[in-house]
């Protein structure tokens, strides 16, 4: 096994997403994917990739799909986290989120609802996929 292939073991390789409308979830994770730094990887007519270094996000209308929801309080995937750059990037994509087809989470508890040392954005798109923008590093009024 190669030096590069022994780095890469166990590192996530890619997340396939199914979803109900194609052109309405490209739009919302587009632009979600883009500010994280994610680049179009492939299209084909029922979907689009994104890649960020070796690891990337698709997103799919597949015909195979035997529900038009998806839920994340049932067993399966309950969200998908993202470093997000410092507290004032997650703070500014926190504030822009909603333009973009993105409502937050726990809004009460923003950006602590992970707890007092864990600082976070929790959004949720139209199809009910959760992500959670973490911040690298805290603010300095705000405990690392």
């Amino acid at each position: 096994m190669s030096d590069q292939d022994c780095a890469l073991t166990g590192a996530l390789h890619h997340v396939e997403l199914w979803v109900p409308d194609l052109a309405r979830a490209l739009a919302e994770w587009e632009w979600l994917l883009g500010e994280l730094g994610y680049e179009v990887f492939r299209n084909w007519p029922q979907g689009r990739s994104w890649r960020l270094r070796t690891a990337y996000l698709v997103v799919e209308q597949s015909g195979a799909m035997t529900a038009m929801a998806h839920d994340r309080l049932r067993p399966g995937l309950n969200h998908l986290a993202f470093h997000a750059g410092d507290s004032q990037r997650v703070d500014e994509l926190h504030a822009r989120a909603r333009r973009h087809g993105w409502m937050p989470l726990f809004a009460d508890r923003y950006p602590h609802a992970g707890g007092p040392e864990h600082y976070a954005a929790y959004l949720a798109n139209s199809d009910g996929f959760e992500v959670e923008l973490v911040a690298a590093r805290s603010r300095p009024d705000v405990p690392a």
